[in-house]
Formats: C-alpha cells, structure tokens, sequence
C-alpha cells in the first residue's frame, strides 16, 4: 500500500505533535476477510468492554442459539453479550482474560448448525432514542481495540452542541488490515451507518479519515463522499499523514478538526465524536438485519503465523484455534500478542478466548521478538519529542521510583495514553510504558487512600 496523491480529498488541518514513523508490515492487506469454520466451542466471558460486567442470563444445560442474549447488567456503562454459536450451555464460572484478569464467562458446545435465535429481528429506529436503545441492545462495543460501549458514546445530551462525527480508518498500528478490509469490501455498509447517524443524531459534518498509505480505500470510500444523498456536501474524506498514534481519538481529532482535547476531556468536549469504521459499518448491518454483535475480523499474521490471513471468527473462539485455522505455527512462538506491537497485549499461552475488540494476533518469532538491550539514560530527549500529549517521561519515571504522588500529578501522568511512542524512540531501550503504568498506578493508590 504505498502512498498517493489523490484530488478531491482534504488534508489534515492540523499536523499533531510527536508520534513516531513505524515499518507498517501491511501483509495481509490484500487478503480478502475469510470466515472460520464452526468452533467445537466458544468461552464467551461477561467482561468484554470498558465498564460494568455482564451477568450470566443462562444456566448450564440451556439450548442457546446465535445472537441470543447471555449476558447483561443494568449499568449504564456495559453492553449486552449474546451467543456467537448454537448449542448447549456446558459451563458458567470465571475464566483466564488475555489481559490476565478473571471473568465470569458461559461456555457453549456447539452444535454446528449455526441456528439464529428466534426472536431476531430488525430493531425499529425512527427517533434518536430508538437508535442509541438499538445499538445498546447490539452488543456494540468499540471495534478498533478500545471496547467502549457504543450506545454511552452516542447518548450525548442534545444541547452539548456536538456536530463532528469523525470516522477513524487510520488503522496505524503495524500489520493489522482489517479495518482497511472493511473499507474495501463493505463501503455501502460504512456508507449507510454514516448517513444513519448523521441524520438521527444531528452531525452537521461528517470526516472519514485514512492514512495516505491506503490508496485503495480512498478510491472506494470517494464513493461514500460524493454520493448522491449528500446534497450539502457534509460528508468528507480526509487524508492523514502515515505517522503513529494517528489513530488515537485525541489525535484524530485535533488533525481532523483542529480542536485540541483538553487533558482529562474527550472529544465530545469539543464538539466531536469519534468512531471507528467496522463499529460504523456494523450498526447499518444492525439496523438492517437485527443480529447482535456475534463476531468480528481479525488480523492474523507475523513471522511465526505459517499462513497469515484476515479471517472472520465467533466471538469466544479459542485464540489456538484460529492459529491452527491459519496454518499453525511455522517457527517457535516467542511472543504472541492480542493487538498491534505499539499497544498490543503480550499473552503467555494460546487457551484464551477472543474478545469483541481484539481486532488482531500476532506471533513473532525470536529473531522478531528481540528487545533492546537496556542502557542508562543519555538525556537525548527523543521520548519528550515523541510523546503526543507533550508528557516528560523521564521526569514521570523519576517521581514513580521516588514513589511522589504530588510530583506525578502535576507531570500530568494520568493524560498518558501507553501509546509506546516514548519507548519506540529510547535509544536506551528503557521499558517507558511499563513505568507510565506503574506511575498511574501510584496515583490511583494513593486516590483511594
């Protein structure tokens, strides 16, 4: 995917601080999004998104089908689960997240039939109500990695003046594709979801924004910008420079708008909201078809992955299961991850299942998987340089090992977004981020002192 120049698109408005240049290793970009095979079984955990966990709904020895609802909760910040197989319910109790954490989750064998629950049907949207209860009862969660319940992101009052909706296809992360899939294989789907929520919930603008190192997806998301139903012409696609974290929603603001996010606020503070383009393209397919969120695509590639693809899975299905699908291993896995290199989650086996946002796996090899030998600190200021949030990670790392909570808040620790970029640039390999969370972490305990 190499860059081009395209007319009829904008530019950025603001070139954003600090970021770094990284290899994109876009392997899989031409590979179409295949569909795995029915799992022999699916461990669906109730903690799947940013907030409150779900409770089981069903108990063991329950017939479930695909889309029915499993999990749930009454807080406001959580989203519904719902069976991604047919089957019979062989286990309730806590399983291994990839994160490490525990969860409650509902195992289910499946069947292999692949029945849709009955009561599946399209939901009906005729107000702004209608459509945030709609994508609540989806199950949407951010597809692009964060996994922030949709409906809480669109329940925006209607006097906060918000009129940007920006639509992120950055995908910066090296080697994962699908959200250019996406681009590629379901724009009227992306162009449905857009003009969907333009119009229930009152953007007065639309951006989609793509690197400029994905020329293809421009060529068919042109499509989306001039088309017929945008009479007044609000809908645009922008291109971005190829620089990471573009894809981070204060960075994608501030490039799309110019608005800066305040530390501490989000982009609905400043009149925006952000989305990514699968969770865009999923709500028109919602709205059309009434099945719930049950699946997802994933990247899965790096040089211990035999035959790297983007391939379509059940959400629950066993990470080994999907390598298998991709030929297994073809050399001896170093370092597997949920995500990207520059965010991803390091995992320590492959019995862990997948989640509504992990988006890809990747396996390296030990040649692939070499860290930098660590070194003393030369004050080079290169991390400064490239933290987009114009943090002092050198400062920050100071005060955590004085273990300074005072010092730490005034550094501004908390707006640290762990993109990585400061030990992407170290010279002296230091594990930057691993002491940026340590930092938080003395924060918050001395919080909730």
């Amino acid at each position: 995917m190499a860059k081009t120049r395209l007319d009829g698109v904008l530019q950025a408005v603001k070139k954003v601080r600090g970021g770094v240049k990284v290899d994109h290793h876009k392997n899989t970009a031409e590979c179409e999004v295949v569909r795995m095979p029915v799992p022999a079984k699916v461990v669906i955990p109730m903690q799947q998104h940013i907030g409150a966990p779900c409770e089981p709904v069903v108990k063991v020895g329950d017939e479930v089908a695909v889309g029915q609802l499993i999990g749930d909760t009454d807080k406001f910040v959580s989203a519904p689960i719902h069976a991604s197989v047919s089957g019979k319910v062989i286990a309730v109790g806590d399983v291994k997240l990839p994160n490490g954490t525990m969860s409650k989750a509902v195992t289910i064998e499946s069947d292999g039939e692949m029945r849709l629950w009955e009561g599946i049907e399209p939901p009906k949207v005729e107000t702004r109500e209608d459509l945030i209860k709609a994508v609540r009862a989806s199950g949407l969660v951010g597809l692009g990695g964060a996994g922030f319940p949709t409906h809480v992101k669109l329940n925006f009052p209607a006097d906060k003046n918000i009129d940007t909706l920006v639509i992120n296809a950055a995908e910066c992360e090296p080697y994962i594709t699908v959200d250019y899939r996406e681009c590629i294989e379901n724009s009227w789907d992306i162009l449905a979801g857009v003009y969907l929520l333009k119009d229930m919930l009152g953007f007065k603008q639309v951006i989609i924004a793509v690197e400029d190192n994905k020329p293809e997806a421009f060529k068919v998301l042109k499509n989306i910008a001039d088309h017929e139903h945008d009479v007044h012409d609000e809908v645009k696609l922008m291109v971005l420079e190829s620089k990471y974290p573009q894809g981070a929603e204060k960075m994608m603001v501030q490039s799309a708008t110019g608005r800066k996010v305040p530390p501490g606020k989000l982009p609905a503070d400043v009149g925006c909201v952000v989305m990514n383009v699968a969770s865009v393209a999923f709500i028109a397919r919602y709205i059309k078809t009434g099945k719930p969120l049950v699946s997802r695509s994933l990247t899965v590639d790096g040089s211990a992955i035999k035959e790297p693809k983007n391939v379509r899975v059940p959400v629950g299905t066993n990470i080994g299961d999907i390598i298998e699908f991709c030929g297994g291993f073809s050399k001896e896995p170093c370092k597997i991850l949920t995500g990207g290199p520059m965010m991803g989650l390091a995992i320590v086996g492959t019995d862990l299942p997948v989640l509504k946002q992990n988006n890809a796996l990747l396996a390296f090899s030990k040649d692939d998987a070499v860290l930098k030998p660590e070194n003393d600190c030369i004050r080079c200021g290169r991390c400064a340089i490239a933290c987009p949030m114009s943090l002092m990670p050198t400062n920050i790392v100071k005060a955590a090992k004085a273990k300074d909570p005072e010092a730490l808040k005034q550094l501004g620790i908390m707006v640290c977004m762990e993109c990585g970029s400061c030990a992407f640039a170290c010279p002296a390999g230091k594990p930057l981020v691993q002491h940026m969370r340590l930092a938080k972490a003395i924060l918050r305990e001395e919080g909730n002192k």
